[in-house]
């Protein structure tokens, strides 16, 4: 499936969440499950969380890498995403994401080697 994008995506394959967060994805949703009624929503591989500025952003970026998760790697001196990707809605993946297909077209992304599938967005 694909995840709907809208303004500035974190976009975190799911596995990478059960790694690091108490209880994995199951128990994430649980604690946030308010929060999935709006602003978060997944599909089976990718979570996205988001936001309208670079500061909230940020703030995202902070809370995950805190918790383990590394941002970016550099890879012959380019700067890349390593365990998320950051992606925003009309330019796409902030730096390369070598795990991640951005299709502009439909404003959506998808892990690379699956099936795009439907799109998957808000709930409002």
């Amino acid at each position: 499936m694909a995840i709907q994008c809208e303004f500035i995506n974190l976009i975190i394959p799911i596995y990478k969440i059960d790694l690091v967060y108490p209880g994995g994805f199951k128990r994430f949703k649980e604690d946030n499950i308010r929060l999935f009624q709006g602003r978060l929503w997944h599909d089976n591989l990718l979570f996205r969380d988001g936001g309208m500025n670079p500061e909230d952003i940020e703030l995202l970026v902070i809370n995950w890498e805190a918790m383990g998760l590394k941002g970016t790697k550099e890879i012959n001196g380019q700067k890349q995403w390593s365990d998320f990707c950051i992606v925003d809605s009309v330019f796409g993946p902030t730096f390369l994401c070598d795990w991640l297909i951005y299709e502009r077209e439909n404003n959506c992304v998808y892990l690379k080697g699956e099936p795009k599938g439907r799109l998957i967005g808000p709930i409002y």
